[in-house]
């Protein structure tokens, strides 16, 4: 038993599960790649001023959540709780949108940490897989981007997720609304934190979960109601797209997100099998964010999907993603030359492509053949001294367990022959 354990609220991915999550990952890139979206990486953390910037000095992201310290240089540093600030602080100092190609089509994976209360679907570090669309405002890109997440949800085989959509406005018409909603809510029973919340972001105490504060909430001014005649015909436009593509969304006319850089569309992917963590994934228009952290005005749009809630949605649809065993071919030598002459075999199969292991260690027949049969591999090379000294390597079917022996130089060929 070791002394150490992963942090409180963390989890290590080890084979076989982390196999399931390799290949979401790499569904939902996937159509990103091919739609023009490159790659990016950015580091783990960053100067805390952009989250602070970027996501809002206001949300709990920020404010109760966020994994803040000081170096030893005396930098204030922050673990990265979100993708989206990093990614466009990237573009802007590589001056990306200077290129002349807008939108930047960007797409990046990796870990992200929150202090939260730990439950099942909400861990202190969890893994996104994300997209960005920097420097455009056309709703095309956003209903693409919407698409290009339905296809990769169901590329995987899942069904029973809904799309939620709403518009939250941009700068003309939201803060005719957030003065209407500010002035309702100050005439409601809540309690202090919340109370402050109506001052700095008051779209937020209408995402409350709280029963007592929802029962409140009946008859507050709708967004959807003080929309400008530009932002209604912005998203009439993105719905109308969706429909098109016969993508299913519904519109949810109380959808905030708990970031504070969004404008306009804004959308979330629910899952209902998940209780009560069902958001598997979201995103939205950010089009005031680059100002935010002070780049140039650029127009943008992006979403990222986590991979774990993901996976957690493939099991509560029942879904058994069809993941390739590891292991073709296993090989078993029994003796000092049949080591010599299977691990070269191995090395050339390998080079030829196929996913081949070695029995190590020595183990002895028995021992060596109920690893080949636990590694998954559909055959199995056995050679001690007497094979060899006939020129034969023993080929052994694990489903059937015919057995057949192959001239040492023609193994490679007749395993590539057989595995097709």
């Amino acid at each position: 038993m070791s002394t150490f354990k992963a942090p409180k609220g963390t989890y290590d991915l080890l084979p076989p599960n982390s196999a399931s999550y390799l290949a979401v990952r790499e569904a939902i890139a996937a159509p990103l790649r091919n739609s023009g979206y490159g790659y990016i990486e950015t580091p783990g953390f960053e100067n805390v001023e952009l989250f602070a910037r970027g996501v809002g000095e206001s949300t709990d992201i920020v404010t109760k959540e966020m994994y803040a310290f000081e170096t030893k240089g005396g930098d204030r540093l922050a673990l990265r709780p979100e993708g989206t600030a990093s990614v466009l602080r990237a573009a802007l100092e590589a001056n990306l949108h200077k290129g002349g190609n807008l939108p930047v089509k960007l797409w990046y994976s990796g870990s992200y940490y929150r202090y939260e209360r730990p439950q099942k679907g909400r861990y202190r570090h969890f893994s996104q897989v994300g997209a960005e669309a920097i420097g455009a405002e056309d709703p095309a890109l956003d209903a693409e981007l919407i698409i290009l997440a339905d296809q990769a949800y169901r590329s995987l085989g899942l069904r029973d997720f809904r799309i939620l959509l709403n518009s939250l406005g941009d700068k003309t018409c939201r803060p005719v609304y957030r003065a209407a909603l500010q002035e309702f809510l100050r005439g409601l029973e809540l309690d202090e934190d919340t109370r402050r919340r109506i001052d700095i972001n008051p779209l937020r105490v209408l995402d409350d979960k709280r029963e007592s504060v929802q029962e409140q909430l009946i008859g507050a001014p709708m967004l959807r109601d003080y929309l400008c005649e530009e932002c209604k015909a912005y998203h009439e436009q993105v719905r109308e797209l969706l429909t098109a593509a016969g993508v299913a969304f519904e519109d949810d006319p109380k959808l905030v997100r708990g970031l504070d850089y969004y404008t306009r569309t804004t959308f979330e992917f629910v899952h209902d099998g998940l209780g009560s963590q069902s958001a598997v994934g979201g995103g939205g228009r950010y089009d005031g964010l680059s100002e935010m952290i002070g780049g140039p005005e650029l127009p943008s749009v992006g979403w990222a999907l986590g991979v774990d809630r993901t996976v957690l949605a493939l099991e509560a649809e029942g879904i058994t993603l069809d993941i390739p065993a590891a292991t073709a071919v296993y090989a078993v030598p029994l003796g000092e030359e049949a080591r010599r002459v299977l691990f070269g075999t191995v090395t050339e199969l390998r080079r030829a492509g196929v996913a081949t292991d070695f029995a190590y260690g020595g183990k002895g027949l028995k021992n060596a053949m109920k690893s080949a049969n636990r590694s998954g591999a559909r055959l199995a090379l056995v050679a001690g001294e007497r094979d060899l000294g006939e020129g034969v390597v023993q080929v052994k079917d694990l489903e059937s367990g015919e057995q057949t022996p192959v001239a040492v130089d023609a193994v490679v060929e007749e395993v590539r022959r057989r595995l097709g």
